[in-house]
């Protein structure tokens, strides 16, 4: 199995939004301490939120990421962050 660690913000403009995507498609990869496998974002523009859903191969590379990302610059991020997650991939079904 792997790990996501989701993460909800708030108060996210597509201005800002699409700000941070470029910064993540301009860089060679993860920033240093995530050793994230991939990376989904979400945005609701009507209700101003964004999830982004951050991919770990094991529970210690998540729980290294959430370090690096606690001690981020609020700047760094689409918006608000508003909670959490870290769980255990448990089903990733397509049709």
């Amino acid at each position: 199995m792997s790990y996501v660690r989701v993460v909800r913000f708030t108060d996210v403009n597509a201005e800002r939004l699409n700000a941070v995507i470029e910064q993540i498609n301009e860089s060679d990869g993860p920033p240093p301490g995530v050793p994230a496998t991939a990376l989904t974002m979400l945005h609701d523009e009507a209700q101003g939120t964004a999830v982004v859903l951050q991919h770990f191969a094991t529970e210690e590379d998540m729980k290294t990421a959430a370090r690096t990302f606690d001690a981020m610059d609020a700047s760094d991020t689409p918006g608000t962050r508003t909670s959490v997650d870290m769980c255990e991939l448990k089903l990733d079904r397509e049709a």
